[in-house]
This record gives C-alpha cells, structure tokens and sequence, in this order.
C-alpha cells in the first residue's frame, strides 16, 4: 500500500458519517480509496451516500491536511491498519462491519490468533475478581491472548492477570489510543503495550464519550474466538460484548454468580437461557475452542511445510475449524489440488479434520 493510500484510509477515518458500509459502498462504486476520497459530488450520490455525508465529506476534505495528519499518527508512535494490510486481524475483517481503520500502539502478532475475550463489571465482587484472576492466568500460561476493553473491574483484573503471568493482551480503547480512560490505568496500558497492544478505531483525541463504548465492544468480540463474561448485571456492557459474540457465530462462555448479587443477575440469565456455556475453570474454555495445545500448535506454525501449496494453506488454517470450500476461496487454488493437498498434510500430521468437510491446525 502507498503512503496516500494510508493517507485516503486516515481522511475518511476523520470525517463524521462515513462508518463501514458507506465506506464499503464507496469502493465498490469507485474501485480504490483515492478515487473515492477525490469523487464528485455526482459520484459520491451515485455510490449511495446521504446528502448530509456528502456535505460532511466534501466540507472536511477541503480543510484536511491528510500528510499533518499522517504525521502526528506516526510521531506518537502509532501504526494504522486497514482493510487491504495483510497484517489487519482476519478474524476481525469476517466480521459485518469490521472498522476499516485500526490505530495500534504497541504490536500484534501472530501468536494473537489465538485470543479470548475477559469482560465483565466494573465493580466486582470479592468472588468475581479472583475468578478474573485465575481464568486470565490460566489463559495467558496456556499462550493465549486476553483480550478486554481496560475499564475498571474485571478488564482491568483480566489484563494485569495475563501480563502478571508472562502473557500477551489486547485492549480495546473506547476513546483515541492516545486518550487512556480510566487515567488510573495509564501505567497499565503502558505495561500492556509492551506485551501487547492498545487498539481504535476512534481517531486520536477522541475522548472516552459513553456512545462510543457499545461500537468497540464488537471489535473486542471480533477479535477473538471466543468471549468470557464474568459477573454482569443486567444491563452491564459486557452483554452487549456478549450479543456481539453471538451474532458473529463464536463461541461465549459464562461465570455462574450468586443469585442475591446483582452483578452475577446478567451472566446467570445468559447461562440460563443458553447464550453462554457455564465455565467453572479454565479447561472448559481450551476443550471448547480445540486450545489446550497451543504451545504445540504453535511449534507445527513454526515448522511450515517448503511446499509452497501446503504453505498456502497451513498459513489459512488455526484452531478456529475452516471450511474447505474457504481454504479454496482464500488460496486460489482448485479445490482439487487443495482436497488432495490436505490429505497429504492430515498424514504428515500438521493439520486434522474436524468434520467432513473442515480443518484446523494439528494439536
């Protein structure tokens, strides 16, 4: 990607209105991000936009300095990953409405595949702050990252746990990466992006306004292959992080509460009403989601077939089951050579079949 095409990325990323379907429907109308930055007003109707965000659009790009701004990004340190980086999560893009632009300080990596998801209250009790604590250790001993949102109570517990524990974690910022909220976890979120990362998808200055937490919670949700709750009241945001979970098809898990503590009212309806699996340590969360060997599947990462077709696709698979009719989407390949290609490595040993028709990488 050329630095105007990060440059176009960041513009619509600060102009108000134009979220991830405009967006969308901007490219496929104009094919590329600096003809749609640099359309008319007759091409930007034509593409679907309202008449308020063609206003928006043509008001902000006029007075943008899009290299400034640029500049301030990569001055404090930040890189931005978009749609078309290789390098943008894939778990996040399967997602409806995947951010088309991510500020990230610190560093993702590959190990981040493998990722759960800790929320819960702000305001725990004594009992659901050490059930934070020992599932986050468990997590993150077991070479999973954490993923939470750095609030007060359980996400803060779940990101110390985890770094506590020699573990990588992800926080996902309702507020610019540059705008640390609470300011009580400053030193946490410098921790963190040591052994991890601060993501947005706020552009910088953004302050942490209470509209902008329910959006981010879809990115904690999106991020990862499953979520956790622990201990949440009826209408605690970790729920909506939860419904998140559930409409993007991953798996969500629960710590049951007292039923006289309000806290634990929301977590225990979800396992009552089966949109959440009942977790009382930490093996039940690695047996559902195939990670009890991470270690180990990360060691058969590491020793990647030469071959450049088995290369192909050991790169598309993890611990999340794929279908193989995406492994021929994804590769290029004819689902021949790809059918055939899978065999060969189930016999070596790198990857296993988990029903007739999907895979994931061998434990």
């Amino acid at each position: 990607m050329v630095p105007d095409d990060i440059g176009y990325w960041l513009g619509f990323n600060l102009v108000p209105g134009i979220g991830p379907k405009r967006l969308r429907a901007l490219l496929d109308h104009c094919g590329e991000i600096g003809a749609a930055w640099h359309a008319n007003t007759a091409t930007l109707r034509a593409a679907g936009l309202p008449q308020d965000a063609i206003e928006q659009l043509i008001a902000h790009r006029e007075r943008l300095d899009l290299q400034a701004a640029l500049a301030r990004v990569q001055k404090l340190g930040i890189h931005l990953l978009t749609w078309p980086d290789p390098d943008y999560p894939p778990r996040l893009l399967q997602i409806d409405d995947p951010p088309p632009v991510l500020y990230v300080r610190g560093e993702l990596t590959s190990e981040d595949e493998w990722s759960v998801a800790v929320v819960g209250t702000r305001s725990p009790s004594v009992y659901g702050k050490e059930m934070a604590r020992q599932l986050a250790t468990g997590l993150a001993e077991q070479g999973i990252t954490v993923i939470s949102g750095l609030a007060l109570g359980i996400d803060g517990i779940a990101h110390r746990a985890a770094l506590d524990a020699g573990g990588r974690t992800l926080a996902v910022l309702g507020s610019g990466v540059d705008m640390v909220y609470p300011a009580r976890h400053r030193e946490l979120a410098r921790r963190i992006c040591q052994n991890g990362a601060l993501l947005s998808d706020y552009c910088l200055g953004t302050g942490p306004a209470a509209s902008n937490f329910p959006p981010r919670n879809r990115i904690i949700s999106g991020l990862s292959l499953g979520t956790l709750i622990v201990e949440a009241g009826q209408k605690s945001g970790a729920l909506i992080t939860l419904r998140y979970a559930l409409e993007h098809d991953r798996e969500t898990f629960a710590v049951p509460g007292n039923i006289h503590n309000r806290t634990s009212t929301g977590t225990n309806q979800a396992i009552q009403r089966g949109e959440a699996k009942l977790v009382t340590c930490v093996e039940d969360i690695l047996e559902e989601l195939n990670l009890r060997t991470v270690v180990q599947q990360r060691e058969v990462r590491q020793s990647v077939p030469t071959d450049p077709t088995e290369k192909a696709l050991f790169a598309a698979l993890s611990a999340e089951p794929l279908h193989i009719d995406e492994l021929v989407r994804q590769s290029g390949l004819p689902p021949a050579v790809v059918s055939s290609t899978l065999c060969l490595m189930e016999l070596k040993g790198t990857v296993r079949r988990v029903d007739n028709m999907s895979y994931i990488v061998a434990h």
